[in-house]
């Protein structure tokens, strides 16, 4: 009787998570190798091809799809023994930083399960922009955190790939003025140089309505019309619109949400954070 191996198993849900090797090896802090030869070794002792591999990325086979929803149970299943067993051993505080929109539209999603799991964990949360907290992550003032960056330059483990889209209020005409009445979260925001580059592009004058380090500041403004953001899809607030390509904003570069923590010497709690907050993207981007 063979035995599965969980480690085989968890590589694989990585794989079919983020579709590609490269990302997967990222996630597991492990080489692209590695990641290939415990596929292969999956693959071998299920005895049938689960992934198809070509100059696309990876994409799973009809096996790798059946295959796909009993794994995510088993490593749930896994997981979830092992956080009720050493549950207690699990103390300390995590400073985490996380970017002004997740704050408000991703946290809510991760922490009340994980405070729930694990009361005896502190958390100190810091709001910013991505670089703010790069340079506080690298500066050791952060245990943990979730940075928005371009795809093409994201560091750290990657958990999830989102293109900001032009937000406007809905029937709002704050997207036909010229200059563009533009606000952004502050003025290190990771979208800015994005946006301008593209505005430039497109021969589009812009002018700022807003300079203020609060999400629900761009809201307010954005929802009395006086002037149109850039989001990511998944944060944009109830009673805001994604404006289409009719309107004739340009297109933005696509940005990867990476988890920095450090690669050794991490605390259990900052793991068991960390873990809690990969499996909250999987489940929103399988959803999706």
């Amino acid at each position: 009787m063979k035995n599965l191996d969980i480690g085989l198993l968890r590589t694989f849900l990585h794989v079919a998570e983020t579709g590609s090797m490269t990302f997967a090896a990222q996630r597991l802090h492990m080489t692209q190798g590695a990641v290939s030869q415990q596929i292969k070794r999956l693959e071998q002792m299920m005895d049938r091809r689960v992934l198809d591999r070509g100059k696309g990325g990876v994409h799973l086979t009809v096996e790798g799809e059946r295959l796909l929803i009993k794994v995510r149970a088993m490593v749930e299943m896994n997981d979830e023994i092992l956080s009720a067993l050493t549950i207690t051993e699990v103390t300390g505080t995590i400073r985490i930083g996380v970017p002004h929109d997740l704050m408000v539209m991703h946290l809510p999603n991760i922490l009340p399960a994980f405070v729930k799991t694990y009361p005896s964990v502190e958390i100190s949360l810091m709001a910013g922009s991505s670089t703010e907290l790069t340079k506080s992550f690298d500066s050791g003032l952060l245990d943990l955190a979730i940075i928005e960056e371009p795809a093409t330059h994201a560091r750290g483990e990657l958990l999830v790939m989102e293109r900001p889209v032009w937000v406007a209020r809905r029937d709002g005409v704050a997207w036909q003025k010229r200059p563009l009445p533009l606000c952004l979260v502050s003025e290190t925001c990771a979208f800015k140089p994005t946006v301008m580059r593209e505005l430039a592009r497109a021969s589009i004058d812009w002018r700022n309505v807003v300079d203020y380090p609060s999400i629900e500041a761009i809201t307010a403004t954005v929802q009395a019309d006086l002037a149109v953001t850039a989001l990511l899809p998944s944060t944009v607030p109830p009673g805001l619109d994604i404006l289409g390509s009719e309107a004739g904003l340009p297109l933005l570069d696509e940005f990867a949400i990476s988890l920095r923590l450090p690669a050794h010497g991490a605390s259990a709690a900052c793991l068991a954070l960390a873990e809690a907050i990969r499996l909250a993207y999987a489940v929103e981007e399988h959803d999706i």
